[in-house]
């Protein structure tokens, strides 16, 4: 029989076959236009054993180019943002997107849009297991959770949905359109979320 450790590094590599094979069913997928104008599918970057995933809406200019969820100026401020709490995302978190392709000039994902690429998400949830989602910004928010209101009403509040605890949390593009470190603003109010987070992480 195989002791405890040895058989979770066979489920552990299991596991990363299965991911890789995902994203490359992935970057072949042709459902929606997106897939027209892409330059690459941004699968994810990170650790795919973090106990943490970072969902955010869409890739970017710098996304596209490289292949990379979250490497531009905003992917910069999110960087920042959990290392200010003794996080790195490259170690400690897997980061994706709710579509893998870049829309047109940076618009919103349309819902068919995102109805064709969420299975990739789910997939990669399913396989990396997470105990905690942070969802940056309320497109994640209301594309993988169904949820409405406003960020500004529900970030900071933990969510608990079929065994995740999900954080909602500003995207760090608008933590770039208010640079404020002040006591209340924006950047302050997602440093105590993030907090919460950390605090989550360390109980785990």
């Amino acid at each position: 029989m195989f002791k405890n450790t040895n058989f979770t590094k066979i489920l552990s590599m299991v596991d990363q076959v299965k991911l890789n094979l995902l994203k490359k069913n992935c970057i072949l997928c042709t459902k929606c236009s997106l897939s027209k104008e892409r330059t690459n599918v941004v699968f994810g970057r990170g650790n795919p054993k973090a106990k943490i995933f970072i969902i955010g809406e869409a890739p970017g200019q710098k996304e596209d180019e490289q292949g990379l969820a979250f490497v531009g100026r905003a992917g910069k401020m999110l960087d920042k943002s959990f290392l200010s709490v003794g996080i790195d995302t490259n170690k400690d978190c897997y980061i994706s997107n709710i579509v893998k392709c870049r829309p047109p000039n940076n618009r919103k994902p349309k819902n068919i849009e995102v109805e064709n690429c969420i299975t990739w998400l789910s997939g990669q949830i399913e396989l990396i297991d997470p105990k905690v989602i942070v969802l940056a910004g309320s497109t994640a928010v209301q594309s993988y959770l169904n949820i409405n209101e406003p960020i500004s009403k529900i970030r900071g509040k933990w969510i608990n949905k079929g065994g995740i605890k999900y954080m909602p949390i500003f995207h760090p593009s608008y933590l770039l359109r208010n640079p404020s470190d002040e006591k209340g603003k924006p950047k302050w109010l997602t440093q105590q979320d993030l907090k919460k987070v950390k605090k989550e992480l360390k109980s785990i």
